[in-house]
């Protein structure tokens, strides 16, 4: 499901707009919506906020929410401070991961407006003045050139939620692509890793005993391989290891169901790399 990250000063506004676009997503779109925020995890401001482990532990039950709920489906929205522009980084590579789209809302508001509004909340849902103004003074703002802070929507108090351009950012858009690392690898054969290691062992061997009578500038011919590998100077044991572990590393990560071709590509790895 998409994701809408909710940022901006304590008492800014975000829960109100939080409601308003869930009200839109439902009623408009026949979205189904979830909300996660502090109270869902039995934040409780003042004494969360009053210590940076209980702070960090807060964040990251949070993310761990947010983590379970994405899907591709629905739409998600974090209500919550979102203040710090790391822990927007690490919300965005959840989206990557997941294949989703993913939106920030910054609601941004005077401070001296938002101390007001806090003093005009219940004793449970108020901020104490310390932690407000500590709270303002950490404040990242989201910068929309930061790609994990983009799409940016900046909201002020007597501003309209602008509803379309949001939902298109949501639903028209392309999700950011997965980091490879996060991308499920394709079904290799089931031999793949032994033919990698024989294949490449193999050439390693042919170069070795090519080397006992070649002169730099001869070229190996290695069998089943199209090219052939350059020798421009005398390559040791060790490097050809080096170059070998290299190359296995780097193929685990892209896999092949053709292992026929798994010699020509570590020629052509050993010529770019021990030149």
């Amino acid at each position: 499901m998409p994701l809408v990250v909710m940022c901006g000063l304590p008492c800014s506004g975000k829960t109100t707009r939080t409601n308003q676009l869930k009200h839109y997503l439902e009623s408009e779109l026949s979205k189904a919506v979830h909300i996660i925020d502090d109270h869902a995890i039995g934040i409780y401001k003042n004494e969360i906020y009053a210590e940076s482990k209980s702070e960090k532990d807060a964040r990251s039950a949070l993310k761990s929410a947010v983590q379970r709920k994405l899907s591709r489906e629905d739409v998600l929205i974090l209500d919550s401070l979102n203040y710090i522009k790391g822990y927007r980084y690490e919300l965005f590579c959840l989206t990557k991961a997941s294949q989703t789209p993913h939106a920030v809302i910054h609601c941004e508001i005077d401070p001296h407006q938002a101390a007001e509004w806090n003093k005009n909340r219940s004793e449970e849902d108020s901020y104490s003045q310390e932690i407000l103004d500590a709270l303002v003074m950490r404040f990242e703002t989201p910068d929309s050139r930061s790609r994990w802070d983009s799409p940016l929507f900046t909201i002020h108090p007597t501003d309209e939620l602008p509803y379309k351009e949001i939902s298109d950012s949501l639903f028209q858009r392309k999700p950011p692509p997965p980091n490879l690392a996060t991308v499920a690898q394709p079904l290799s054969s089931t031999n793949f890793l032994y033919e990698l290691d024989r294949i490449t062992q193999d050439v390693i061997n042919v170069i070795l005993d090519a080397q006992k009578t070649s002169v730099p500038g001869d070229k190996v011919a290695i069998p089943n391989a199209q090219e052939k590998v350059e020798l421009f100077k005398h390559v040791t044991l060790a490097e050809l290891q080096r170059t070998r572990r290299q190359f296995i590393s780097y193929t685990k990560m892209h896999p092949m169901e053709d292992t026929s071709k798994i010699g020509n590509m570590f020629v052509q790895y050993l010529n770019k790399s021990i030149r």
